[in-house]
C-alpha cells in the first residue's frame, strides 16, 4: 500500500512539474518583446474607420481621430497605418488629385474651418509616439461607377484612355507606361511634403476577379505595349513588378529613412501551382490574380516590409492561419514580417466565435522569432472590444511598451546618449531632465527618449521591457522612485543610444 500511495506521489509531482512547465512556457509566450510593431489600418474608403461619417466638420473631424489614437495608444499601439488617398483622391491638399468625398462629403470640396488634415494626422500621431504610415491605394480610382462623387478635374476625366472598368470601380490600367510615372509623381509629392515614416500599399493591384465576369480590359493595352511579352499574365506581373520598383528608387532617393511596406492578400501561391507555395487551396492567390509577386518583392528588397493579411483562422482548412504564418517566415528574406490580423472577423462566423482565436493566433507570432509585430484590420473593429480582444490586448499582450523594430539595412547608427542628465527637486516633486543629443555622424538626430528605472543595487539591463517607466518626446519626466535611472535617445528608425545613467537618491 505504501509503495502504491509512493507511486500516486510520483505521479502527482510528475504532473505538477508538467503543468508548471507549461505555465512557464505559457507565461513566456506572453512576453512583451522589447521591440514589436503594434498597429492598427485606420481606412478612409467609405468612411469605415475616419472619418466617421462625410461631411463631418473639421473641428469634430480633429477630435474623432485625436480620440482614435487615444485609444489606440491605451491599448498599446505604436503606430498607425492611415489610408489617404483611398481612390485617386487626397485626405491632403494635392495639386494633382481632388480632395476625397469621404473626408467631406463631395469630392474636390476642401474642409471647412480649412486645415490640412494629413499634417493634423501625422502631427498628433508622433505627438503619441506613434509611426505614421500613409496607406495609398494605387491603382484604384472610382470606388463605385454608380454613386461616387467625381469631379470634372478628376484624372479619370482628364485622361480616360488610363483607365479600364471591372465591376463597378475603375481602375488605372497597370500597362499604360503614363500610368506608373502619374503613380510614382503622387508618391513623390506626398513623401516630400510631409514628415511620414512610410509609404503603404495593401492587396489592390490589379482587380480580384469577380465570378463568371472574365477579366479581359486589358487586352488591348496588352497589344500596344507587350515589350516582347508573349504571356499576358507575365505581362501584368512586369507591370506591377515596374512600380514597385520604381517606388523603392525613389523613395530611397528622395528620403532614403521612409520605409515601404505591402499587405498583400494571405496567399502568395498555392503549393499545387508552384513548389514554392504553401500547402493552401486559397481561390485567388496574389501572384496568379492580382499578378503580385510580392515575395520576389522581398527577394529583391524592393520593400522594406511585407504584412500579409492572415484574416483565416487556424482551422480554416483551405488557408489555416499556423500553415501560412510559417511560410511568410520562411519568405522574407531578411526584411520585416508583421502579420495583418482580422479584427474585424472576430464573432462573425464559428471559427471566430472562440474568444481565445486570436489571442492564440498572437502567441503563435510570439513563438515566431522572424515574426516583427501585428497590424490590425481595422481600427473601428478592435475599438469595439468584440469578445474581449481589446481587453486581452491591453491587460496581457501589450501590457508593457515597446518600441517599433529598427531596420539596419536602412540605418544602423545609435544617435548619441542625452546629454546633461540630472534631478531637479523641489518641496512637492523631483523631475528628471537633460538635453537633446548633438547628431549622430550620419546627421541623425534623437526622435524621442524613453526612460528606464532599477533598483539601487540592481543590475542595469535595457534589454527588460519592464524596466521602461516612460517613452516621450519631451526632455523631462516627473519621477516618484529612487534608484537608478538610464534614459536612452532613439532616432525615427528606432536605433537606440548608449544611456545617459543617474543614481536618484
Amino acid at each position: 500500500m505504501k509503495r502504491l500511495q509512493g507511486k500516486k506521489h510520483v505521479k502527482k509531482l510528475i504532473f505538477t512539474c508538467a503543468w508548471l512547465a507549461l505555465s512557464v512556457q505559457a507565461f513566456a509566450q506572453l512576453q512583451s518583446p522589447k521591440y514589436e510593431l503594434r498597429a492598427a489600418w485606420i481606412a478612409t474608403v467609405a468612411n469605415i474607420d475616419f472619418p466617421s461619417r462625410k461631411g463631418l466638420p473639421a473641428d469634430s473631424q480633429q477630435v474623432e481621430f485625436q480620440a482614435m489614437l487615444d485609444s489606440l495608444k491605451a491599448l498599446g499601439m505604436n503606430a498607425v497605418i492611415v489610408q489617404v488617398r483611398p481612390a485617386a483622391d487626397a485626405f491632403y491638399p494635392s495639386q494633382k488629385e481632388p480632395w476625397s468625398e469621404w473626408l467631406t462629403g463631395v469630392q474636390g470640396k476642401p474642409p471647412e474651418p480649412y486645415y490640412d488634415p494629413l499634417a493634423f494626422m501625422i502631427e498628433a500621431a508622433h505627438k503619441r509616439n506613434m509611426e505614421f504610415h500613409a496607406w495609398l491605394n494605387p491603382y484604384r480610382a472610382v470606388f463605385d461607377t454608380d454613386s461616387s462623387s467625381i469631379v470634372p478635374e478628376h484624372i479619370t476625366q482628364r485622361k480616360p484612355e488610363w483607365f479600364f472598368q471591372y465591376g463597378k470601380k475603375k481602375y488605372f490600367n497597370p500597362g499604360v507606361p503614363e500610368v506608373r510615372n502619374y503613380i510614382v509623381e503622387v508618391i513623390a509629392d506626398l513623401v516630400q511634403r510631409y514628415d511620414l515614416d512610410a509609404v503603404h500599399f495593401d492587396d489592390y493591384f490589379y482587380p480580384y476577379q469577380i465570378a463568371n465576369v472574365p477579366f479581359e480590359a486589358d487586352t488591348a493595352t496588352f497589344r500596344t505595349y507587350a515589350n516582347g511579352f508573349t504571356s499576358i499574365n507575365d505581362w501584368r506581373r512586369h507591370n506591377v513588378d515596374v512600380l514597385i520598383e520604381v517606388v523603392h528608387k525613389t523613395l530611397r532617393t528622395l528620403k532614403p529613412k521612409v520605409k515601404f511596406g505591402i499587405s498583400p492578400f494571405a496567399v502568395w501561391r498555392n503549393r499545387k501551382d508552384d513548389k514554392r507555395g504553401s500547402e493552401t487551396e486559397a481561390g485567388q492567390p496574389t501572384y496568379d490574380y492580382l499578378y503580385a509577386d510580392v515575395r520576389k518583392w522581398l527577394q529583391k528588397g524592393w520593400i522594406d516590409y511585407v504584412a500579409p493579411q492572415l484574416y483565416f483562422a487556424k482551422g480554416f482548412k483551405k488557408v489555416p492561419y499556423d500553415v501560412m504564418l510559417a511560410w511568410w517566415s520562411r519568405n522574407t528574406f531578411g526584411k520585416h514580417l508583421y502579420i495583418g490580423q482580422g479584427a474585424y472577423r472576430i464573432g462573425r462566423d464559428s471559427l471566430w466565435k472562440n474568444p481565445s482565436e486570436l489571442p492564440n493566433q498572437l502567441r503563435l507570432n510570439r513563438q515566431n522569432q522572424i515574426v516583427k509585430g501585428s497590424i490590425y484590420f481595422s481600427a473601428s473593429a478592435l475599438l469595439k472590444n468584440p469578445l474581449g480582444i481589446a481587453d486581452s490586448l491591453k491587460q496581457d499582450f501589450y501590457r508593457l511598451p515597446a518600441f517599433v523594430p529598427p531596420m539596419r539595412w536602412k540605418d544602423a547608427m545609435p544617435p548619441n546618449p542625452p546629454r546633461n542628465l540630472r534631478a531637479i527637486k523641489s518641496d512637492s516633486s523631483t523631475v528628471l531632465v537633460w538635453q537633446v543629443p548633438q547628431p549622430a555622424r550620419d546627421g541623425e538626430s534623437a526622435t524621442y527618449f524613453a526612460i528606464y528605472h532599477f533598483g539601487e543595487k540592481e543590475k542595469v539591463n535595457l534589454n527588460n521591457p519592464r524596466r521602461i517607466v516612460a517613452v516621450l518626446r519631451d526632455t523631462l519626466w516627473h519621477i516618484t522612485q529612487t534608484g537608478k535611472y538610464a534614459v536612452t535617445a532613439f532616432d525615427r528608425l528606432h536605433n537606440e543610444s548608449r544611456p545617459a545613467m543617474l543614481m536618484v537618491r
